[in-house]
């Protein structure tokens, strides 16, 4: 039996202020470390195998925190970097639900029909999240694995170990620091009901 912790990076300013990362390369901000020494307090528990993380600056730092704390290894997996939001990026969430509202409830409920300006669509991302979990599952069959990613990276992991639709991964968005252990069952058959922890999921 496999369990995936699946843990969002601490908060960068950005976060903080409401403004859209995306690809954005973000150092962690004084409340992001302190959202990830909380994480590694409640994972302390877990006898962790390896610890795979997105690229960006944010996830690296806070897989970095966990892999020392906890005595192993880390490594970046370059495809799973965060969704390229293109223009959007850097942009507050109510700047881009004021001047494009029709777009914003459309990527709201339905994310995977939108292309942000000079970003990518959701289909594509999810494709080479996929891809990503599949070697993972195959490399690790048993023992605790953790896994840092940003949102909206995480919900699409977490729809694909699930296997739910995309659009359901939009609506439980988890907050920065925050994780759930999603056990994998010998054979690749999912529990129904992952554990949830460090921080309360929202829509």
């Amino acid at each position: 039996m496999l369990k995936i912790i699946l843990l969002r990076p601490g908060s960068t300013e950005f976060d903080v202020q409401g403004r859209i990362v995306g690809t954005l390369d973000l150092p962690l901000s004084a409340e992001g470390n302190a959202e990830v020494a909380t994480a590694i307090g409640a994972l302390n528990g877990d006898e962790v195998a390896m610890v795979y993380c997105s690229p960006c600056q944010s996830a690296v730092e806070t897989a970095e925190a966990v892999a020392a704390a906890r005595g192993v290894k880390c490594k970046q997996i370059k495809t799973l970097q965060n969704v390229n939001y293109g223009l959007w990026q850097g942009m507050l969430v109510d700047e881009v639900r004021r001047k494009q509202p029709r777009v914003f409830k459309q990527w709201q409920e339905h994310p995977e029909t939108i292309c942000p300006p000079e970003g990518e669509m959701f289909a594509d991302v999810q494709q080479r999240v996929e891809a990503a979990l599949t070697k993972l599952l195959k490399k690790h069959k048993e023992g605790i694995i953790v896994l840092v990613v940003p949102e909206p990276l995480a919900g699409i992991a977490r729809s694909r170990l699930q296997h739910t639709d995309l659009s359901e991964a939009w609506k439980t968005v988890g907050e920065c620091g925050a994780w759930e252990a999603i056990v994998v069952q010998p054979g690749g058959q999912l529990d129904a009901k992952p554990a949830l922890g460090g921080g309360v999921a929202h829509g």
